[in-house]
C-alpha cells in the first residue's frame, strides 16, 4: 500500500488526529497521550503526518526557526508504527520535513536537532554530516555549546551533560523522538551511551547534525 505524507499547521491539527497520534504508542513507552499531544501541539509549529491508506504511522510535531541567526529544524515530538515497514515510514516522514526546510531556508545549511529514547533513533539523521554525538567522538567547544543551546530550546536549561550530550529527567513527561522496529538496527556509528539514560524519569540524548544546502536543493535527504 503506498505512503502519503502530508505537513501542516500544528493549529490545524483536530482532536482526532491526535488520538489517533496517541494510539501509535498507547501500549508501550514512551507513552505520548493525548493530554501530552494536545500540550505539544500549542509548542511546535508544524505537524507531519505519515499514512498507509488512511491509516497513521507516524508524526512528527516540529519548527523551523533560526537559532543564533542558524538555519534549524528542530523535531520536538516523533513517533512512528513499529510494524516491518517502520524505515520506510520514517524516510517519508523526513523528506516531506526537509521539503519545508528547503524553503524556508533557501541555499542554507541547516542544523538538524532532536532528542533521542534510543540509538535506533539516529536513523532519523541519514544523509546528515557532522552528527553528534558518536562512538568515540571527543565534542569540540562549539558542538558542546550547540548541546546546550538545543536543551534550552527544548526546556531543559543546566540539564545536559555536555560533554555526553545526555539529558537529565526532572520526572515529567517529555518529548522526543521515538523510533524503531522489528527490522530496525541502530547504526554502526550510533552512541554506546543510552544505557545511561533514564528514558522513563524524562532522560535523553540531544543529538543534532547539518543538513547541506546542496543536499537539500537536490532532494537527497530522506526519500522513499
Amino acid at each position: 500500500m503506498s505512503i502519503q505524507v502530508e505537513t501542516k499547521d500544528c493549529t490545524a491539527v483536530s482532536d482526532a488526529e491526535l488520538e489517533e497520534m496517541a494510539d501509535l504508542c498507547a501500549e508501550r513507552p514512551p507513552h505520548f497521550d493525548i493530554g501530552f499531544l494536545s500540550k505539544q501541539r500549542e509548542e511546535w509549529v508544524l505537524a507531519t503526518q505519515v499514512r498507509e491508506g488512511t491509516r497513521l504511522r507516524g508524526y512528527s510535531l516540529s519548527t523551523l526557526e533560526r537559532i543564533g541567526g542558524t538555519p534549524s529544524l528542530l523535531i520536538g515530538v516523533a513517533t512512528i508504527d513499529r510494524t516491518a515497514r517502520a524505515e520506510s515510514f520514517l524516510r517519508a516522514m523526513m523528506a516531506d520535513t526537509y521539503r519545508r526546510a528547503v524553503l524556508a531556508f533557501p541555499d542554507e545549511d541547516v542544523l538538524v536537532g532532536t532528542r533521542l529514547l534510543a540509538p535506533e533513533g539516529m536513523r532519523a539523521f541519514a544523509g546528515l554530516v557532522d552528527v553528534v554525538p558518536g562512538v568515540d567522538h571527543k565534542a569540540t567547544g562549539e558542538e558542546r555549546a550547540w548541546g546546550r543551546r538545543l536543551a534550552k530550546r527544548f526546556g531543559a536549561d543546566g540539564r545536559i551533560d555536555d560533554r555526553t550530550f545526555i539529558l537529565e529527567g526532572d520526572g515529567t513527561e517529555t518529548g522526543g523522538f521515538d523510533f524503531g522496529g522489528p527490522k530496525v538496527t541502530p547504526p554502526e556509528d550510533a552512541p554506546t551511551c543510552f544505557d545511561a539514560i533514564d528514558v522513563a524519569g524524562g532522560g535523553r540524548l540531544v543529538a543534532f547534525g547539518w543538513a547541506m544546502a546542496e543536499d537539500l536543493a537536490a532532494g537527497k535527504l530522506g526519500g522513499r
